[in-house]
């Protein structure tokens, strides 16, 4: 189980961006995602069997994220498909907050 799993999003206030060196590390323990160039976001893409599937999902994110209070963007498009992105917008770009929520999303599958 990763480490990232047992923790809970903190306060942004105040905290500085990750940085590359130190993305590369996390993003390690969830592989599924990809950072962007400027590596200020990460992203995954979800495939599910239908469109209900795929909104069930969306509502299962949503209340991890409420639990968590740190908010995702979430795209369904091609029916079947979620592509959530993670950045923290009071850091300018990736916290631990991101990996801990990707880790815990990857866990809702």
């Amino acid at each position: 189980m990763s480490d990232l799993l047992s923790k809970k999003c903190q306060s942004c206030e105040g905290v500085d961006a990750l940085t590359p060196e130190q993305v590369a590390t996390y993003i390690s323990e969830t592989p599924e995602w990809f950072a962007d160039e400027s590596v200020s976001t990460i992203a995954r893409t979800f495939h599910f069997n239908d469109f209900q599937d795929a909104v069930l999902f969306v509502n299962k994110v949503a209340g991890l994220a409420e639990q968590e209070r740190h908010h995702p963007n979430i795209f369904i498009h091609g029916y079947n498909k979620v592509t959530i992105s993670l950045t923290t917008h009071s850091a300018g770009g990736l916290t631990e907050n991101d990996f801990i929520l990707a880790a815990k999303i990857d866990f809702l599958l």
